[in-house]
């Protein structure tokens, strides 16, 4: 059991972590635009980057979510969530320890689920940080939902002809190749009949529509990708796991990946809330420094305790993962933490622009560009009201109804069961019987 505690050596680990992060990495933050973490093509960054991932791997930190067997650390959810605590604080951090996401989920069902072919073609330079990958699920007419995706791989002598258009596909500008979600069997519900496919980028028939950024990027900055398939051939070599698991092998990726994205979330909100104190300690108006006033104390107590709460939380769901070994058990919990990620980073973000006033909502600062990144938390993986759908029926299914007119804790007949319960004592010299206790 997880005593709050960590382990002496673990614990050198997380430090080096930190300073390395925090002096070597967080500086990129304010030299590149963040999408160019993933862009191998950019001889700058590259230069900077490649030392800096090799001292990663000199320490032994990795792609510590893999198993040593993939090259990997083979760390558990609970030690990957306090690292990925530290990452979170740079969006640049985790290309550089080899577990920036769609790759780290992609190289996860590719272990679980790739050839041995695929895994020498696409997983070992995956692994190597030498090239980067897209997961291709979203489309244009139904954003997340499933059920009403037209995107379609349709059966030939030789394999499949994939047709259709998919949306907001992450750095595909720089992937090399594509994982792709395609519906396979129309006479199936969804979840069994879709079909995951490795699609080379330069493949005959992918066709990039557009790049599309994020609010405040550039458009030559554009990373999340509009592509449309027309007519592109595959073969068995680009099937992914069996068909018709399409949903089976997503969710391998996506219930780590959730848990993965809370954690960073929290060394962000953390990055954030040292910057409102710094503020708060450094700036005087009327008089005073915003530290003097009663307004920021109560705001600076609500957001540590917000963030140590939704801390807590994550690192719980991390144990349970741990303990249980499955996902479906803790599928609740990583419905809460993915729903208060984007909470706690959108109130942090915001907070962090006000009390720096006109500085806080300027390009001179990065609290505009968190503040996005935090709604777009509530969107990746799937809307947060999705995540609360789910988390509400299982717990409304956990709960019991009540067979009797009155609630199980109405008064009055709760004190007619403790009196039958209890009688005896009840009959001792002494006892002052209230209206909620029935003679006895």
């Amino acid at each position: 059991m997880w005593n709050f505690e960590t382990d002496p050596e673990f614990q050198q680990k997380l430090d080096w972590i930190e300073r390395f992060v925090r002096s070597e990495i967080e500086p990129l933050d304010y030299l590149f635009p963040k999408d160019e973490t993933y862009n191998t093509g950019n001889p700058a960054l590259m230069a900077i980057m490649t030392p800096l991932k090799a001292a990663v791997q000199a320490q032994g930190l990795w792609a510590c979510h893999l198993p040593p067997s993939m090259g990997g650390g083979g760390w558990g959810q609970l030690k990957l969530a306090l690292m990925n605590e530290l990452l979170g604080r740079s969006f640049f951090a985790p290309t550089i320890f080899g577990t920036a996401a769609p790759d780290t989920g992609n190289a996860e069902i590719l272990a679980h689920f790739g050839t041995p072919a695929q895994q020498a073609r696409y997983l070992k330079p995956l692994m190597a940080g030498e090239i980067v990958s897209c997961f291709s699920m979203t489309e244009p007419q139904g954003g997340a939902d499933p059920k009403v995706f037209t995107c379609r791989a349709e059966p030939t002598a030789e394999g499949w002809v994939l047709r259709g258009e998919k949306w907001f596909a992450s750095n595909a500008r720089w992937a090399e190749f594509l994982i792709v979600m395609a519906v396979t069997d129309t006479s199936a519900a969804i979840h069994h009949g879709a079909t995951m496919f490795i699609v080379p980028t330069h493949t005959p028939g992918v066709e990039f529509v557009r790049n599309t950024g994020m609010a405040f990027e550039h458009p030559e900055h554009g990373a999340h990708a509009y592509l449309r398939f027309n007519d592109v051939q595959l073969t068995r070599d680009n099937l992914l796991g069996e068909a018709g698991a399409a949903f089976k092998i997503a969710q391998t990726r996506l219930g780590g990946g959730r848990v993965h994205h809370a954690m960073r979330t929290v060394g962000l909100a953390r990055r954030a809330f040292d910057a409102i104190c710094e503020r708060a300690q450094s700036r005087y108006t009327q008089g005073s420094r915003l530290a003097d006033k009663q307004l920021v104390q109560d705001t600076i107590a609500e957001l540590w305790m917000q963030l140590e709460q939704f801390r807590l939380l994550v690192l719980q769901t991390a144990w349970k993962i741990d303990r249980h070994n499955d996902y479906k058990l803790v599928r609740g919990d990583i419905a809460a933490v993915k729903v208060l990620s984007e909470r706690v980073m959108v109130e942090m973000a915001s907070k962090a622009i006000h009390l720096h006033g006109a500085l806080g909502v300027s390009n001179e600062m990065l609290f505009g560009e968190w503040l996005l990144w935090g709604h777009a938390l509530g969107l990746a993986d799937g809307p947060s009201e999705v995540h609360k759908l789910m988390l509400a029926k299982q717990l409304l299914r956990a709960q019991s109804p009540n067979a009797g007119i009155f609630p199980s804790q109405h008064i009055p007949s709760g004190a007619a069961l403790g009196a039958a319960k209890y009688a005896a004592a009840l009959r001792l010299p002494g006892h002052r019987r209230g209206w909620v206790t029935p003679a006895v």
